[in-house]
């Protein structure tokens, strides 16, 4: 395909993600704006023709804590840092129904992506699995991921894409994903700030070069190419070429730094027919939800130019990665 493509992906989680000393009274604002910000962004992308990734966390699915709990897998992680165990906190606060717990359910909202059938359904792990963090293995990921394949069965999706959640995997990872069916997957971008890490061994150093690189290009447009996608050697890497970070008032000054960060590179990937992977979270919009949409009505306007005048193309990840299949490389 002699075009650049664009890609979007959404990281769905609710309040799953959020572990540690971040509790509901902290972060639920977020989260609660997220039963609002969905419907918003399937119409801005509708307006657009835009087809998206949502990749899912198996949990959202269901409609009461019962069914949920009747899925729950035999083989828990064991991670070391047991706060990073759903099963040993978000479960003493978690609601009887959805409709009572706007922070751990999401059925309805799942159900208004289906019926954009341009859209994607992917999934972000079961109970939002962290692949390199210590004390958990392999084996107990496979029961996670047969569980969120399962899920999402039931309810008619066909699940052939992953995002591993905080980007965490390695080899033995994508080969348990290979042979349950799953064909891509969202990589990191290329730079050492940017590689896959558990929590542990993250550094200040590389979240502030993260956040420097948001407004200021000191790691590259991370375009990639088609062989690059389609060659990874167990299953498509569909990398990330950006994380769209959320709107903050103290940074506002900087607010036409990181469009011009974001549009430069989605220019540069379809002159030179590459793909441009922009991802970020639902909650990330769920607070200042005016600045966040019209910000991101800026990029996808921009993506309209650019396909209008270099047949720069939407894509879900696996539709993109189905097309590759068909082509000679």
């Amino acid at each position: 395909m002699n075009h650049g493509k664009f890609i979007i992906s959404l990281d769905f989680e609710l309040l799953w993600g959020v572990r540690d000393k971040k509790t509901i009274d902290q972060y639920g604002s977020n989260i609660r704006g997220v039963h609002q910000i969905i419907p918003r962004l399937l119409q801005l992308f509708e307006y657009y023709q835009v087809a998206v990734t949502f990749s899912t966390v198996g949990f959202l699915f269901f409609e009461n804590k019962a069914e949920l709990l009747e899925h729950i897998p035999n083989n828990l992680p064991s991670y070391d840092n047991k706060n990073l165990s759903p099963y040993l906190g978000h479960f003493d606060i978690l609601g009887n129904t959805a409709s009572e717990d706007p922070y751990h359910y999401a059925p309805n909202m799942i159900q208004a992506i289906q019926q954009q059938p341009q859209h994607e359904i992917g999934t972000h792990t079961f109970s939002h699995y962290y692949c390199l963090e210590a004390g958990q293995t392999v084996e107990q990921f496979k029961e996670d991921l047969v569980q969120a394949i399962a899920v999402a069965k039931e309810k008619g999706i066909n699940i052939t894409s992953i995002i591993f959640p905080r980007n965490q995997y390695d080899d033995s990872y994508l080969k348990v994903c290979y042979d349950l069916g799953i064909y891509c997957f969202r990589g990191n971008e290329n730079s050492w700030i940017y590689e896959s890490r558990n929590g542990n061994d993250e550094s200040l150093l590389r979240r502030a070069l993260r956040l420097i690189d948001a407004y200021v290009n000191i790691s590259g447009h991370h375009g990639h190419t088609d062989t690059f996608i389609k060659n990874n050697k167990l299953i498509a890497n569909v990398a990330s070429s950006r994380f769209l970070r959320p709107y903050s008032q103290k940074l506002s000054f900087l607010e036409r730094f990181r469009l011009q960060r974001i549009t430069s590179s989605m220019t540069y990937a379809a002159k030179h027919n590459l793909s441009y992977h922009l991802w970020w979270h639902p909650h990330n919009f769920g607070v200042n939800q005016e600045e966040n949409l019209n910000f991101l009505a800026k990029i996808l306007s921009h993506y309209a130019s650019l396909n209008l005048r270099y047949g720069f193309q939407s894509y879900t990840m696996s539709n993109l990665v189905n097309l590759l299949k068909n082509e000679k490389i």
